[in-house]
């Protein structure tokens, strides 16, 4: 059965039309014939949004803790081709068999139902902060990006903020009276502008790994200018900072473009420690400037950026101006002009430098001998060599037949220098053709009558030929060389990757195929063994762990199958890999394969982990029990033994005091044991809460008269009109009762808590501020760890479970609790709680 599609409504804030989007999706299916059913969708009252759903077929909720929530094996049972399920990043009421909504789409996902469901741009995981700090809202709610990422589809449902706040005012979105307090604080024009960009921006991600996808999977490498990507090409120079710089303000100017830095281990020449010193800091400076650092490995490097250049999609390319000097420019065109003149539709920037022809290349052809000065050698063998004979032909007659030997010989050498064995061949040939020729007896012609001069041609010629053999050897181990130092600066940054915590397996095997230009990277894991050679191509016998590009089914069908182990194979596709670079992706998958093994290690510790905090869990519950609950139970007995003992010595007084301090201790070990029980369900998942809807200016004063005579002089500002929250009676009681007795604990005399309560957004606020001595910044948290504190080891206080048990309610009820600093000095508890009308966002 294959995988249903998930279709996603993206919206930048509540009252944009997610919601009603959706629903309309629906109906053009239904009208269709395609069978859709609404397995959930919350209107909030909105009669247009209501409207829609006459006609269509809606799955009855399910109730758990008292909320109507989806009801997954009835709409399994159902099966239809599309469900409606509103509301992704929800979470579930407790008891539920998912803790998110994601989640239970996940389930319908896999058993081939398509789904159609709404986000908003808060709800993202890796926004939610960010949203907080424009809106002043702490987002309760949340769905991981890479769940939105992996949608099929991803549709904005987007309007201006005036739009937005119009629809509005006209009681659209909220009841009248909660339109002129959300105007003034969640929606105003600025926020409204803020979140409107970041899910323009989130999108544009989202459609960029889309557009990339759909380049690989048709082989596209001409450059698309749908988003200005920057390529700074760097060199191991010191210039490269001046280049990075430049290409960062470059970016800028192009409205944000992606900045990447690539530098190319070309196997044409060394790279000197300096070159690898400056590279170290160079990658320091684009990271820092928001950019990322890439190396590759190309023979030619024009070939290798553009190469480069084009897998990114770049659109301007950065190059600093050719530091050689006007000479070697007139000889070869250099990097520079070579990568514009093919360049095509990527805009190259020559950046002039400091350095520019006054430092020698930080790597390069030295000692190699490359196409170019080959050319040049077989020039001036061709050329000089009958012009320098030429020139001693005047002044033959002066000098010696082996001086003019010697004179050519050294242009000889002089060749092999330049261009290497075959010019030094062709020289040592031409001179001794000439040498013997004009200066040898008798004189224009080939013959040599005197044995003594055939000798010195003859030592003339292997003299030639033995300093090209010596050159042409330098120039193979120099290559050799150059391929060593370019292996080994491609395993250094394999090794700084993995150091900076680049080790996910996909972020190696990304850097793979970056590095070597391949269109994918896959790790396959054998499923099962199979017989004989064709295993390998079997893709039923494979699965694939990690891939970057588009992977492979089975290592036998890429053109690199790189064995690891007995069940892991790497598959690498794009073009044959050469066996040098053969070894250095070998390298890459035993990384990648220790990185697998680390990531199954580190879900394994965790599942560990949880089972050594229960472990905790239950040593503190039985030290608890064996210590703090023993003194009320003591005095319970002493008290209740005297009087069934001794009664009718007692005065009635006293008769009556022996059970007062009964009733408190038994009143004390039932509040402390109902305070471990209820720990003990939260860490294991089954606390049950039954939110309803609960008027704070009437719980408030509940729990006070709960403490007694102690909290006589609590202050109260709860205003009588603040909407009611959704909550457990009983649990927000018991947070109230925790929280309040804590503040008047530490306050001073004199100056009692102050409880304050008011709207924030679509949570209703409550704080309990005290004047006390306070919490220093980094053992806030740690108040709210079970049996903690903070140092205090009197033990007639509690087990140190009030504040951790208050949390844990308040997030069963879909709230939290949240600890900070009295602005003057103290602490500040806040509690926050959903409003009852507005407990969604659609």
């Amino acid at each position: 059965m294959s995988r249903g599609q998930l279709r996603i409504y993206l919206g930048a804030a509540p009252g944009v039309g997610k919601t009603f989007a959706a629903l309309e999706e629906a109906r053009r299916r239904c009208e269709r014939g395609t069978d859709v059913v609404i397995g959930l969708v919350e209107t909030h009252g909105r009669p247009h949004t209501a409207e829609l759903l006459d006609g269509l077929e809606i799955l009855p909720r399910r109730t758990a803790a008292g909320i109507g929530e989806l009801d997954v094996d009835a709409l399994l049972a159902r099966a239809p081709a599309v469900a409606i399920v509103d509301e992704l990043a929800h979470a579930n009421a407790p008891g539920s068999r998912n803790d998110r909504r994601w989640q239970d789409v996940d389930e319908l996902l896999d058993a081939g139902i398509d789904v159609i469901s709404t986000v908003n741009v808060q709800d993202l995981a890796s926004l939610g902060d960010v949203v907080a700090q424009i809106t002043g809202v702490p987002q309760g709610e949340s769905v991981p990006d890479e769940v939105v990422r992996r949608a099929d589809q991803v549709e904005l449902a987007d309007i201006t903020p005036e739009a937005l706040r119009r629809r509005m005012v006209h009681g659209n979105v909220y009841p009248p009276e909660k339109v002129g307090p959300a105007l003034a604080n969640y929606f105003r024009v600025g926020n409204l502008t803020a979140l409107r960009e970041i899910a323009l921006l989130w999108l544009a991600d989202k459609v960029e790994d889309q557009l990339e996808q759909y380049r690989e999977a048709q082989h596209i490498t001409a450059t698309w200018e749908s988003r200005e990507r920057v390529v700074v090409a760097l060199s191991g120079g010191d210039e490269g900072d001046t280049l990075i710089r430049r290409a960062a303000r470059i970016a800028a100017r192009s409205g944000g473009a992606d900045l990447k830095a690539v530098y190319v281990a070309s196997g044409d020449g060394l790279t000197s420690a300096r070159s690898a010193r400056n590279l170290a800091r160079q990658r320091n400076l684009v990271e820092d400037l928001g950019g990322s650092y890439h190396q590759v490995v190309g023979r030619t490097i024009p070939n290798a950026l553009l190469e480069f250049a084009r897998g990114v999609n770049a659109t301007q390319l950065v190059l600093g101006a050719s530091r050689r000097g006007r000479f070697a420019q007139m000889l070869s065109r250099g990097v520079g002009v070579t990568t514009t003149a093919s360049s095509g539709k990527i805009d190259v920037h020559l950046v002039s430098h400091e350095r520019v022809a006054t430092v020698k290349r930080a790597r390069g052809g030295r000692g190699v001998i490359g196409g170019g000065r080959r050319g040049l050698g077989i020039a001036l063998a061709l050329l000089g060599i009958p012009a320098l004979c030429m020139a001693l032909l005047p002044v033959h007659e002066e000098l010696s037949l082996t001086t003019m030997i010697l004179i050519v010989l050294t242009a000889v050498l002089g060749l092999t220098l330049t261009g290497g064995m075959w010019p030094a061949l062709l020289g040592a040939l031409s001179g001794s053709l000439l040498l013997n020729y004009f200066f040898t007896e008798p004189y224009n012609t080939l013959k040599v009558h005197d044995q003594e001069q055939l000798i010195a041609l003859a030592i003339f010629v292997a003299l030639a030929l033995g300093g090209a053999g010596v050159v042409n050897l330098s120039a193979s181990r120099a290559r050799l060389a150059a391929r060593a130092s370019t292996e080994a600066q491609t395993l250094a940054t394999l090794a700084g990757s993995v150091l900076r915590g680049g080790s996910r397996v996909e972020d190696l095997l990304e850097q793979l195929r970056e590095t070597f230009s391949l269109e994918s990277a896959t790790l396959l894991e054998r499923t099962e063994a199979g017989a004989g050679p064709a295993e390998r191509q079997d893709p039923r016998l494979w699965r694939v762990v990690a891939c970057a590009g588009e992977g492979c089914a089975s290592p036998g069908t890429a053109e690199n199958d790189l064995p690891i182990s007995d069940d892991l194979a790497l598959a690498l596709r794009g073009h044959t890999l050469e066996a040098a670079d053969r070894r250095i992706a070998q390298a890459f998958a035993m990384h990648a394969a220790a990185a697998l093994e680390r990531e199954r290690l580190e879900r394994q510790a965790a599942a560990v982990q949880r089972l050594t905090d229960t472990d905790k869990l239950r040593t503190a519950l039985l030290a608890a029990v064996s210590h703090d609950l023993r003194t009320p139970l003591a005095s319970a007995r002493v008290a209740v033994t005297s009087l069934r003992s001794t009664g009718d010595l007692f005065t009635p007084e006293q008769r009556d005091e022996l059970l007062e301090a009964a009733e408190t201790s038994l009143a004390r070990l039932t509040s402390l044991v109902d305070n471990l029980l209820d720990m003990s369900r939260l860490q294991a998942g089954v606390l049950g809460a039954n939110p309803v809807p609960v008027a704070l200016d009437d719980a408030v004063p509940w729990a006070l008269d709960e403490i007694g005579d102690a909290a006589a002089a609590v202050r109260l500002d709860v205003a009588p009109d603040l909407p009611e929250v959704r909550a457990d009676p009983g649990l927000l009681q018991r947070i109230l009762v925790n929280v309040v007795a804590n503040a008047l604990r530490f306050s001073p005399e004199g100056e009692p808590p102050l409880v304050i309560a008011g709207r924030h957004g679509d949570l209703v606020e409550l704080r309990v501020v005290d004047r006390g001595p306070g919490v220093p910044d980094e053992s806030r948290e740690m108040m709210f760890t079970p049996f903690q504190r903070l140092g205090d080891r009197d033990n007639t206080s509690g087990v140190g479970l009030g504040l951790a048990l208050s949390r844990g309610l308040a997030e069963a009820m879909g709230g939290s609790l949240v600890a900070e600093a009295t602005p003057g000095g103290g602490l500040t508890m806040v509690l926050a709680l959903p409003q009852v009308e507005e407990k969604g966002t659609e």
